[in-house]
Formats: structure tokens, C-alpha cells, sequence
């Protein structure tokens, strides 16, 4: 007989936690804008570990997209969706966002500057296997997030931002 069959009660509670497979947490450090609109600043969340680091990272963006939950201020517009992310060998990751990223943007220098590295210093600061970060927009690659700044090649994470 099976030492558990489906449905029995487990005398011992510490035996049932043993068998069953332990939910990672993942210490991360989200970067949006503080309230005085110069730094970025970190807010901490613990996400669930996902299976591989492309997951992590879709985890990341996401969270990032849904906003902060403190006083600072999102750098992404909430209706901007995650269309893809890929992880290279050469720890590049690409991030796919919807069009939503750029018509939904306030627009501004600043504002697309800190929006872009809080893209890259969320996935570059948290993961290890992630050096620099390439933003694409709809599949394609784009001059631009707003009009500003040049996205056209990767970025690396930017820490004199942080405050």
C-alpha cells in the first residue's frame, strides 16, 4: 500500500509538509518614479518563483505594469499588456509590449527616460541571467518608446537613477 492513498488524512502535519513541493518566493525590487518625480525608487514585492527565468521576468514586467501599491508613481500606462519576453544566452532579454505602451505614454523626456529603466533595472537588478534589456513594441523593433529616447539597441541598468 501506498504510504498516502488520495483523500486520507495525514496523521503528521510535519511529515505532509515534507512531501509537498515547497512555493519559492522571490525577494524583488520593483523601480517606479518617487512622488517628486527624480529618482527611481524601489518598491519590495514577493512574487511566486516561476520554473525558468523568462517566467521571473514575466512576472516582474507584469507587477510592473499593474503599478506600485505605495506613494510612488507607475512608470507604465496600466493598459499596456506584455506580448513576449525572450532571455538570449548572452543575458539579453526582449520585451515585447503592445502599442498600448506607446499611444497610452504621458509623453515627455523624463517620463519616457524613467519608464524605460524601470523596465530594465526591474529585470537587470533582480536577475542574474539578465545584463541588458531590448524594448520592442508590437513584435518590431521601434526608434523610440514616446518620441525621445532610442530604443533600438539594449539598455543596461541605469543605478544613479535610484534613490
Amino acid at each position: 500500500k501506498a504510504p498516502f492513498s488520495a483523500g486520507e488524512k495525514v496523521e503528521n502535519p510535519s511529515r505532509e509538509n515534507e512531501l509537498l513541493p515547497k512555493t519559492a518566493k522571490l525577494r524583488s525590487h520593483l523601480y517606479f518614479v518617487d512622488v517628486n518625480h527624480q529618482f527611481l525608487r524601489a518598491e519590495e514585492r514577493i512574487l511566486l518563483q516561476q520554473d525558468s527565468v523568462v517566467e521571473d521576468a514575466k512576472s516582474l514586467i507584469n507587477a510592473l505594469i499593474q503599478g506600485p501599491k505605495s506613494s510612488l508613481v507607475p512608470t507604465l500606462p496600466e493598459e499596456a499588456r506584455l506580448l513576449a519576453l525572450h532571455v538570449t544566452e548572452d543575458a539579453v532579454a526582449y520585451v515585447d509590449f503592445d502599442t498600448a505602451v506607446r499611444e497610452k505614454h504621458p509623453g515627455g523626456v523624463l517620463t519616457e527616460f524613467f519608464s524605460i529603466f524601470s523596465i530594465v533595472n526591474t529585470l537587470a537588478l533582480n536577475l542574474e541571467e539578465v545584463d541588458q534589456v531590448k524594448i520592442l513594441i508590437d513584435g518590431n523593433e521601434a526608434k523610440t518608446l514616446a518620441g525621445h529616447i532610442d530604443i533600438r539597441f539594449p539598455f543596461r541598468p541605469n543605478v544613479l537613477m535610484i534613490k
